[in-house]
């Protein structure tokens, strides 16, 4: 990466790369290596050029000179090396440093005619590892005309007298510890929390209780190399390198690989060991849930909704056969009949499960005036609820104190109950299409008539715009963290909303969405993806950053009213559909490593 301007004028010539006659002196005496960093290892020896002659003094002999003479003569030769060869080759310099390969840097220093860091920057280095702070401090007065702010030289001296304090503290050298936090912290007249907070440490009775309530390693290597990733924020990376930085580069590229990667479905690991860096990454079609695993039979009219439970261990599907029936998710991630809730007059449109999935509730179509709450453990109905005949509970949302519930319809009905159905609150004048409750507590959205979605306060009777359409809002769900919402539009299709900023997001096409009531969900981990049914009697699947699809999973054979994504299995997915069936959606069966790896496609990015 280019230099971010520190260190020109003046000191420029002093960053820029050396020829190999200034790079076969030695920086500094004592342990220290021609690239300027203290040795983790014995390597006195002067390391021998690169034509393998020895570069020690005494060997000035009429071949060695010739010799000399030749190597100076093609290194003048050699292109200039750009400021991006320049910053690769100290890049692997600091890698191999970290690795104790000494004697390497120093040959690829030589070679390339490069510095690691600034002489400074490696004095001041070594200075804070050997807890040498008066050194360290007066290495800042040089360090200050290579910094961008240097301001920053207070926080600087901050940190190393805290670190001096703390090593005096833990010695023992009460009176000493206290003439840093006198003498030399509080004169420098900043961040005084801080300094009340260390005066506290004088109170400490031992060495661990002081690291234990510093949160501190202790004196020695690990909490002066902590010290040093600290200050080194403040010195331009021309100065000094930010500490491992091939590190967190090539973790970011693993990051954006799996970013762009539309099939990715599965955690992230920030482990550069649990990936290979000689591959792009990929991620298969076949490891996604694009394929039946079983069709699910057991109703005998449309199916009008399925939700998984909020620990992905069931999931409950609705008909207009006028049942609910819970299926057991196995550890083989089969789904097993567990029981059928029956008595559902009307048939059934929607379901919730309560937030510990103890319980779910049970709504019908438009013209049903009942609300049924069942006892998922046992099967038994707790609660049958109906204000009036005239009323028309089509939605309903829980609290999430699992206590409350609220339940509307379109015939302006929006009630607040207990779990016993008892009316707490209601609204008056709300024609409710679909409600959601927010991780608040106080706040529910309903979309309404007016193609809109609004946040209703129950505590304060206040309510607010949030989302406006140009079409009916047939439903809406909401992200785990509250911040998107996922719309399905009348005669438009799947449309994303930032709930915060207010804002159309983005329009997901294929879908086929006329005026029949469909659900689409968040899914796979992280929420990356995006599923909804449609009246073309297919599945489609979105990355939630691309407004195509990857996916149209065919099988059904009438329109999917519903799919619902498990949120403890990213790889499992059902869906809910009027031919009577639900099916539910896994990788591809039987793939074996060996299919895996022919079948591998490159992941497209997104945006092309």
């Amino acid at each position: 990466m280019q230099a971010n301007g520190a260190g020109q004028g003046q000191e420029s010539s002093e960053l820029s790369c050396l020829n190999s006659a200034q790079n076969g002196e030695s920086s500094s005496a004592g342990g220290t290596h021609s690239n300027g960093l203290l040795s983790s290892t014995d390597n006195g020896n002067n390391v021998g050029t690169s034509n393998g002659s020895s570069a020690g003094p005494g060997t000035g002999t009429s071949a060695t000179s010739t010799a000399s003479s030749s190597e100076v003569g093609s290194l003048k030769k050699k292109k200039r090396l750009s400021q991006a060869e320049e910053d690769v080759i100290r890049l692997i310099g600091q890698h191999l440093h970290g690795l104790g390969l000494n004697q390497t840097v120093d040959l690829l220093m030589q070679e390339s005619g490069c510095r690691l860091e600034h002489p400074s920057a490696t004095k001041f280095r070594n200075h804070v590892m050997e807890g040498e702070w008066d050194k360290a401090e007066n290495d800042l007065n040089e360090l200050r005309a290579l910094m961008h702010s240097p301001n920053a030289i207070v926080r600087m001296k901050f940190l190393l007298l805290q670190q001096k304090y703390l090593e005096y503290l833990e010695d023992g050298k009460v009176l000493e510890a206290l003439q840093v936090l006198r003498g030399e912290l509080t004169p420098l007249k900043y961040n005084t929390d801080r300094i009340h907070v260390l005066s506290g440490y004088l109170m400490c009775s031992h060495a661990e209780d002081l690291r234990a309530k510093a949160e501190w390693e202790g004196k020695g290597t690990a909490s002066r190399c902590r010290l040093l990733d600290k200050l080194q924020t403040y010195l331009p990376p021309s100065v000094m390198l930010p500490p491992r930085r091939l590190q967190t580069l090539l973790r970011q590229a693993v990051e954006l690989q799996r970013d762009r990667c539309l099939y990715h479905n599965t955690k992230l690991d920030n482990n550069l060991d649990s990936v290979s860096l000689l591959l792009d990454h990929v991620c298969s079609r076949k490891q996604f849930p694009c394929y039946t695993q079983q069709i699910l039979t057991e109703h005998c009219n449309e199916v009008w909704f399925c939700k998984f439970s909020n620990d992905g261990t069931k999931l409950a599907t609705g008909s207009k056969d006028t049942t609910v029936i819970i299926w057991q998710v196995d550890p083989s991630h089969q789904l097993k009949l567990l029981r059928t809730l029956e008595g559902h007059a009307y048939g059934v449109s929607y379901l919730a499960w309560s937030p510990d999935d103890t319980n779910l509730i049970a709504c019908g179509p438009d013209d049903c005036s009942e609300l049924w709450l069942w006892n998922v453990q046992t099967g038994e109905l707790r609660t049958k609820m109906s204000q009036s005949h005239e009323d028309s509970l089509t939605s309903v949302a829980w609290n999430p104190d699992g206590k409350r519930f609220v339940t509307g319809g379109q015939r302006g009905q929006f009630y607040q109950c207990d779990l016993d159905g008892n009316l707490l609150d209601s609204w008056e004048g709300v024609r409710v299409q679909c409600l959601w409750c927010l991780s608040d507590g106080r706040t529910v959205l309903a979309s309404d008539t007016h193609q809109r979605i609004r946040g209703y306060n129950f505590e304060d009777l206040t309510d607010r715009n949030i989302v406006q359409e140009d079409h009916p809002i047939m439903s809406f769900t909401v992200s785990k963290n509250g911040r998107l919402a996922l719309l399905n539009v009348a005669t438009q299709g799947v449309h994303l909303w930032d709930l915060q900023d207010r804002v159309l997001v983005r329009k997901y096409q294929g879908v086929t969405q006329g005026f029949y009531t469909i659900h689409s969900c968040f899914g796979g981990h992280n929420e990356d993806f995006i599923a909804s049914g449609s009246e073309d009697h297919k599945v489609y699947i979105w990355h939630r950053r691309g407004e195509l699809p990857i996916a149209e999973l065919t099988g059904h054979t009438r329109t999917v009213n519903c799919v619902s994504w498990n949120p403890a299995i990213p790889g499992l997915m059902a869906s809910a559909s009027d031919d009577g069936t639900v099916r539910v959606w896994g990788p591809a069966p039987f793939l074996d490593t060996q299919e895996a790896d022919g079948l591998n496609e490159n992941c497209c990015n997104m945006d092309s």
